[in-house]
């Protein structure tokens, strides 16, 4: 599999989640679909109207909830070429006129928030995937709650992750994704929320991609910088290692506390934290208030701390 089949299949679990808890959550939710690059490559251009396609296919599946809800899709883009493409998969599919597909043609940087404001997404919920540069400014006003999936060039996750919030997103995580040729980054997906909810649903998304991609994965805040293959059941070896070091920097913490730690520091779900605290406690390398069952408010240590 492609590099961008990889993120279309991400991007397709996550819709698969998000949309019908947005369109139960209000009467009227947008998407935005940008890419940014040279129109002039037939390759690329076809890679993002295929991800743009699969999506509009997804959107489909909820007919029933868009009898009485709106659903705003839009494709920003550096070329015309949407516009056809997904004429003909709404004719093929015979949605519904709720689902209001408008496709810009243009440079996302300059053309994107404005498309969102014409869509009417103020107040509404609204989830932007934008495979561009940047992640793209003045946003996080257009809807509310606003999502942000972004798919840019490797570079300095900290620095953009101060900037997304910066802009007012409370919750994010980034991860790098690393081709099956080496371990260099072939690019940076980030995650931008304010719901809790919806991270967790992003990383379950994350972990539930075809394992056989060829694609693995880094944690950008990892100092080691170690290696990740997709499974339901990511090896916990640098979780353990990171939830070592919260707590040595911390000192006890509540297993709610390294829960909502890992969903938000590391590329790990916080469902991970139970099963690594486990062994952590098995191995004699922390220990808690309670023998037992961990529960929430179970209060963790480094043995001998």
């Amino acid at each position: 599999m492609t590099l961008a089949g990889v993120t279309r299949e991400l991007l397709v679990r996550y819709l698969d989640v998000w949309t019908p808890a947005a369109l139960h959550g209000g009467r009227r939710v947008t998407f935005a679909y940008a890419w940014s690059g040279p129109p002039d490559d037939p390759a690329s251009t076809d890679a993002h109207l295929e991800t743009a396609e699969a999506a509009l296919r997804g959107f489909a599946e909820f007919q029933d909830l868009l009898v009485r809800r709106r659903l705003a899709y839009l494709v920003v883009g550096p070329t015309a070429a949407a516009t056809d493409r997904l004429d003909a998969v709404q004719a093929e599919l015979g949605t519904p006129a709720n689902l209001a597909v408008h496709a810009v043609s243009g440079e996302p940087d300059d053309m994107l928030a404005a498309a969102v404001s014409a869509a009417g997404a103020a107040g509404a919920p609204l989830l932007v995937y934008a495979a561009i540069a940047a992640p793209p400014a003045r946003l996080h006003a257009a809807g509310r709650p606003t999502e942000l999936i972004t798919v840019t060039p490797p570079g300095d996750w900290l620095a953009q992750r101060s900037a997304l919030q910066a802009r007012g997103f409370r919750l994010t995580t980034g991860v790098e994704f690393i081709d099956a040729d080496g371990e260099n980054a072939a690019c940076l997906v980030s995650f931008a929320t304010d719901r809790a909810n919806n991270l967790e649903a992003f990383k379950n998304a994350l972990w539930a991609v075809d394992e056989y991609a060829g694609v693995r994965y880094r944690d950008p805040t990892d100092p080691e910088g170690h290696l990740q293959d997709i499974s339901l059941s990511p090896h916990p070896g640098p979780l353990r290692r990171a939830l070592l070091d919260r707590l040595t920097a911390t000192g006890p913490q509540t297993v709610t506390e390294l829960r909502h730690y890992a969903l938000t520091d590391t590329i790990y779900r916080s469902s991970d934290v139970t099963r690594v605290i486990s062994l952590l406690r098995h191995s004699g390398a922390v220990v808690s208030d309670s023998h037992g069952r961990l529960s929430g408010d179970t209060v963790v240590e480094v043995a001998g701390g």
